[in-house]
């Protein structure tokens, strides 16, 4: 062959190519936007049963025209928390079978008839129409569902045009025997599957290199031993999409990738080695017989449509060998436990009310322990900043969130049943106390942010600030731990000792601001310590706030009472002997130290 002929070949057989994988890529987002977000919401919600998943991932993949596509949407759906492993995992298999369908739809254009009816059906005799159907709803419609429609039609007629333009552009290449002899050592069945891994690697997609080979297959004579190799490493050469688009994503995203490698690489091994060691015992003869465009979508279906089945029961293995590549670290035990359901809170114990409603105060004294232990590590932090505590002060809070969120909807539900009256006021005192327990964690996240912005901008308080605010945590760690025991045991004697307890508090916070302004004026403190000393005297004040709430709601619904703000004014009203006393306890016992300025 001349420079001129190789040069034209080359440049046919790469823009053919080029045209095939830009019209599968347009014709298979043609389909998603067609599908308008619902594949996504209808993945996440069919996965749950394992057969349901597979067909959805055959479905799926055949609509999109992509095993990389879908499994990429998938790798998204595990990344956001939509989709777990175990669902995922049969979608993935499913897709492996659907990435069949192009092939058949390919071999169409192996049609040859006189008969001109069934000449119609060769691609190459219609996709001039759709194109100009295509292009006349893109470029004139105002509708986006007629707009998809046109990019559909445009992409399929573009990848037929760019299989055509392939296949013209190798027909020259069956007379020459150079060429014949570099297909015949794809006959080698290692150097063929490698082939097959690093073309599918290359332009990423295993359509493409089925296609490909297909279009070789039109006006060059290949052999079931030259593409049976190619096909299966094809299949492992694909995975390289879905591992590339894991790479930003969290673990378990990187997980979702690796199963689809793993399958892909273990249906492929198991194959080769089964297939050949028979070929080598039986020595099949139609290894050397032409394959055809129709024979290659076949073994490529034949593949699939024995593996996928036949993993499906097995689909859990897939799921441990990612594990075990991937272990799960603490931190992510962590998130696991914060974003799993309160077990507690069973659905099933609905049917019996008082003993859901026990389930649910057990659950909610767990959160409000949650909320103390979040708060006394966030208070370890003003003086001593450790980013591992730091770091369980925000796991805890967001797990107290969780709490907040599922015991809210629980209670709801046992609401809705009939409840005596004993139940009545532990359902009331539950809804009214979890919020504030929740608001208590958030102030505890913001000490702990303060605290780390301290720690970062190297502030400290001064020894008589850092001696202030250490009684000053004292006491709300100490109404802290009144409200849930008065919380835990539903006592009122406790409860009413906290109010007291509350408004030394209050005089505390106004002292120790007080003083800090004394020494500002002296300069014996700085503007930006103030900051952080009033931050965080706010915070412990709102603590003792809602504690102060939580104390209220026990003791109105103890006495049927439901008036919160006026159950406190009247308190402070009245001001008895008891109440003075209490308050003068406490003021005692939280006595800043003298200082002279």
């Amino acid at each position: 062959m001349s420079s001129l002929e190789i040069f034209s070949l080359v440049a046919g057989l790469v823009g053919g190519l080029a045209m095939f994988l830009y019209g599968m890529n347009v014709m298979s987002g043609g389909l998603t936007k067609a599908a308008g977000g619902k594949l996504e919401s209808v993945l996440a919600k069919v996965t749950e049963h394992p057969i349901i998943a597979y067909i959805f991932g055959v479905g799926v993949t055949a609509l999109v025209q992509s095993s990389s596509a879908s499994t990429v949407m998938v790798v998204g759906l595990v990344n956001s928390g939509i989709m777990t492993l175990k669902q995922a995992v049969n979608v993935i298999l499913g897709a492996n079978l659907g990435t069949t369908f192009t092939a058949w739809l390919l071999s169409l254009n192996a049609i040859s008839s006189d008969n001109f009816i069934i000449n119609l059906l060769k691609p190459k005799s219609f996709t001039p129409f759709l194109a100009i159907i295509g292009i006349g709803l893109y470029m004139f419609s105002k509708n986006d569902k007629k707009k998809n429609i046109g990019t559909i039609l445009l992409g399929f007629s573009v990848l037929m045009f760019g299989m055509s333009t392939m296949s013209d552009a190798v027909s020259p290449l069956k007379d020459v025997e150079s060429f014949k002899r570099v297909l015949t050592t794809f006959s080698n069945p290692i150097i063929g599957f490698l082939v097959g891994i690093i073309f599918t690697m290359v332009i990423q997609s295993s359509a493409g290199t089925i296609g490909v080979l297909q279009a070789l297959s039109l006006s060059v004579k290949i052999k079931y031993s030259m593409a049976i190799p190619v096909v299966i490493g094809a299949e492992v050469g694909t995975c390289i999409t879905a591992i590339l688009s894991s790479l930003g994503a969290n673990k378990n995203g990187k997980r979702t990738a690796l199963m689809h490698l793993y399958f892909n690489a273990i249906k492929a091994s198991l194959f080769m080695i089964i297939f050949y060691a028979l070929h080598a015992t039986l020595n099949f003869a139609f290894m050397e017989n032409e394959i055809g465009m129709v024979g290659i979508a076949g073994i490529h279906t034949l593949v699939n449509l024995v593996a996928t089945p036949l993993m499906l029961p097995f689909s859990g293995l897939l799921v441990s060998l990612a594990l075990r590549t991937i272990p799960i670290d603490e931190k992510e035990k962590k998130e696991q436990e914060e974003q799993k359901g309160i077990q507690t809170l069973d659905p099933r114990f609905l049917a019996n009310p008082p003993f859901a409603l026990e389930q649910a105060r057990i659950a909610a004294i767990a959160m409000a322990n949650m909320s103390k232990d979040a708060l006394v590590k966030a208070i370890s932090l003003i003086d001593n900043y450790d980013a591992e505590v730091a770091e369980d002060v925000d796991y805890l809070e967001r797990k107290v969130d969780t709490y907040e969120d599922q015991l809210g909807t629980y209670l709801m539900q046992i609401n809705a049943h009939h409840l005596g009256v004993k139940d009545s006021h532990t359902l009331s005192v539950l809804l009214h106390c979890i919020t504030d327990y929740e608001r208590i964690s958030d102030h505890a996240l913001n000490i702990m942010q303060k605290a780390s912005n301290m720690s970062e901008n190297k502030r400290s308080f001064t020894p008589k600030a850092k001696s202030e605010m250490e009684i000053f945590a004292s006491a709300v760690e100490e109404i802290m731990d009144l409200s849930i025991q008065a919380f835990e045991n539903q006592d009122v004697a406790i409860a009413k000792k906290i109010e007291p307890l509350e408004e030394a508090i209050d005089g505390i916070h106004m002292e120790v601001k007080r003083r800090h302004v004394r020494r500002l004026r002296k300069g014996k403190c700085t503007i930006e310590q103030g900051f952080d000393l009033s931050d965080i005297g706010t915070d412990f004040e709102r603590i003792a706030d809602h504690c102060s709430n939580i104390a209220v709601g026990l003791i109105e619904v103890d006495e049927d009472a439901y008036d919160s703000h006026g159950y406190i004014q009247q308190l402070k009203a009245d001001k008895g002997k008891d109440f003075e006393k209490e308050v003068d306890f406490y003021q005692n016992k939280y006595l800043l130290p003298a200082v002279k300025y």
